[in-house]
């Protein structure tokens, strides 16, 4: 009788069928991480924002922060173990607690990034404006070139967006190196400056600075804490690539070591501002904080390095929301819980290519619409609020996926009990409690409906949209299209699509023999759930 190594080389491999490939390694994971969660953005243009929560504790907002989106991103890293597979949450959630609050995670990461990056462009777009006009080029053929001006924002920011999608398609891997090379310069400017300001500083340095105790009120510290959820936002793309890394837990590695540095980072701005700037000078000076702390503490040219930064940092937080936004939908799209054509791979540069164009086109439409509608750029700009409730649900659902996947480790000892239960679950639970907190308050703070971003109404209008509109895609997928994910709640298995790194036996990552595809539960074509999962939440051979 021939071995199962014999029988799987005598299946020959489909070279028509295109297949995503096994390039990035650890560096790669965080390079996309890191990129994604946009340090020097999030200081440059949130510090002021979370300084007219908080205050002077704004530091100390950072690290109560960090310590739920530690548990989240320890979650999945435990489940990513588990069960590497590009849709992360989505796949975890709909497997470990149903299918339709798995679909509503893959939904509202989907939804969320698009309207960031709507909002992103046009941000990209008058950074580059500015730094124009540093440079003394203030008009071309004519035109304006007005930092200020929407369109011409936007339109700069569109032409941002074509390219890094370019890029993103083209490869992953050449998208991760130049996503390295913008990090290190702004960086390297950003540790320069900040350091240099923690140490000329006018303004005491105060211990009151690191506690949270000091924030003004509850509804204070709740908004707070979402809106420094939303600036941590972003560690987690490193799981989005986790079918294209030559081995499963270096996307994990990626995403924790990119997290571990934002906080420095994210410490380091903080102080190095209020060093600086007092409260009310930090809060005034908002989105333009970063580049006034370099026109304080040098004279131009060097100034001007900040604004660079902050260009090279939004540039790569636009090609770092395309890459898993895009990998996300395929995930979704091979469930069939949305269209064919979002898993379409490029025959050549084994990216998601399709998914990847029909992403930037819907989010260049929503941006060319807030230009000519003005009440949709208001709800532009409140959707990137907003967007910090949805990113505590999503996360707070994945962390609870993995509490339930592995509630038997409580038998198995207090660290295992800790690591795959405790944690997770009370990560969970403070991000629900922290959104449910929101939720009363934007209820009640008016009384009446406003489009704009102070009334509490229209507030909640955005998230609650988002979630309605994916129940009915999700109705659709199971009633329409009869998707299998919402038969079982299982995603496509991973390994179901060959990779070219795999090897021409079909081996798996960890060594073991790779069945014929067509013989294999998990066919991506056929609807049938992946191989299953032991009691510790490993896979076990089929």
């Amino acid at each position: 009788m021939p071995s199962a190594m014999q029988q799987v080389q005598k299946v020959p491999q489909d070279p028509g069928r295109p297949r995503m490939r096994r390039s990035l390694g650890v560096k790669d994971g965080v390079a996309i991480a890191a990129s994604s969660t946009a340090a020097t953005t999030s200081i440059g243009i949130g510090m002021g924002a979370l300084a007219a929560y908080a205050g002077r504790q704004t530091p100390a907002l950072l690290l109560l922060a960090f310590l739920p989106i530690l548990g989240i991103a320890l979650s999945y890293a435990r489940l990513n173990r588990s069960e590497p597979n590009m849709g992360s949450g989505y796949t975890w959630v709909g497997r470990s607690i149903g299918p339709w609050p798995g679909f509503l995670t893959g939904w509202v990461v989907l939804v969320g990034n698009v309207i960031f990056m709507a909002y992103t462009g046009a941000v990209t777009g008058s950074v580059v404006l500015q730094f124009l006009n540093k440079l003394g080029l203030r008009s071309v053929l004519g035109l304006e070139l007005d930092p200020s001006s929407t369109g011409v924002s936007t339109a700069v920011g569109l032409v941002a967006l074509v390219v890094v999608t370019i890029t993103a398609i083209t490869g992953v891997r050449s998208a991760t190196r130049l996503q390295m090379g913008l990090l290190i310069f702004e960086y390297a400017v950003l540790l320069v400056f900040c350091g240099y300001a923690l140490i000329v500083g006018d303004q005491p340095f105060s211990l009151s600075w690191l506690n949270p105790f000091e924030i003004g009120s509850p509804t204070a510290l709740a908004q707070g804490m979402v809106l420094a959820v939303f600036i941590y936002w972003g560690w987690d793309a490193a799981f989005s690539v986790n079918e294209e890394t030559r081995s499963a837990s270096d996307a994990a590695r990626g995403g924790l070591i990119a997290l571990v540095a934002m906080l420095g980072l994210f410490l380091v701005g903080a102080l190095a501002f209020q060093r600086v700037m007092d409260a009310d000078e930090l809060i005034r000076n908002g989105p333009q904080a970063l580049t006034f702390l370099g026109s304080r503490l040098a004279p131009e040219p060097w100034a001007s390095l900040p604004l660079a930064a902050l260009m090279c940092s939004a540039f790569a937080s636009l090609q770092s929301s395309v890459i898993p936004t895009a990998r996300g939908a395929l995930a979704m799209g091979r469930d069939r819980t949305l269209g064919s054509i979002w898993q379409r791979v490029h025959p050549r540069y084994g990216s998601p290519a399709a998914g990847t164009l029909l992403i930037m086109a819907i989010a260049a439409l929503l941006a060319v619409l807030a230009v000519g509608i003005p009440e949709l750029n208001d709800m532009i700009l409140t959707a990137v609020n907003s967007i910090g409730l949805t990113v505590a649900l999503y996360y707070g659902l994945t962390a609870l996926a993995c509490a339930v996947r592995f509630r038997a480790s409580l038998r198995e000892g207090v660290v295992r009990a800790l690591r795959d239960v405790v944690v997770p679950a009370a990560s969970a639970l403070v991000l629900f409690g922290l959104g449910g907190y929101l939720v009363v308050n934007y209820a009640t703070m008016s009384d009446h409906f406003a489009a704009n971003p102070d009334n509490g109404w229209f507030m909640l209008t955005l998230p609650a949209l988002f979630v309605l509109l994916g129940l009915a895609v999700a109705a659709w997928a199971k009633w329409v299209r009869r998707a299998p994910y919402f038969r079982t709640g299982h995603g496509t298995d991973a390994d179901a699509i060959t990779l070219p790194m795999d090897g021409p036996v079909g081996s798996t990552m960890d060594g073991r023999v790779r069945p014929p595809i067509d013989d294999r539960v998990g066919s991506p074509t056929d609807g049938r759930v992946g191989p299953p999962i032991d009691e510790e939440g490993d896979r076990t051979t089929p």
